[in-house]
């Protein structure tokens, strides 16, 4: 993941060829926040310049900067998968909601 963080904020960073800069965008926020730079010292600089501005924006206009997430999503799957999951789920002693959030954190932490 090129995801880099500042002030506790993640950000996810790509290289755009056509102006052969680096962008950064802030997630996760209530809004956009990005900041372009050619290199490391120079994004987490514009970065912080960018999530200062968006978090004094956030501020006057009294809106909370970042979004909220209720915790459930709905996803469609196939039988098969399902059925698989739930199997191994079982044969590790597990709820399909467990086994599938322990699956996810670690994946989305690695």
């Amino acid at each position: 993941m090129n995801i880099m963080e500042i002030n506790n904020y993640r950000a996810l960073i790509q290289y755009d060829p056509e102006i052969e800069m680096f962008r950064g965008e802030f997630l996760g926020l209530n809004g956009g926040a990005d900041f372009y730079a050619s290199d490391i010292e120079g994004l987490k600089k514009e970065g912080a310049v960018s999530l200062n501005v968006f978090l004094e924006m956030c501020l006057e206009d009294g809106v909370e900067p970042k979004k909220n997430y209720s915790g459930k999503f709905n996803i469609r799957i196939p039988s098969e998968l399902h059925e698989d999951i739930a199997n191994v789920a079982r044969s590790e002693g597990k709820s399909i909601n467990k086994w599938v959030v322990e699956t996810l954190n670690y994946a989305s932490h690695p």
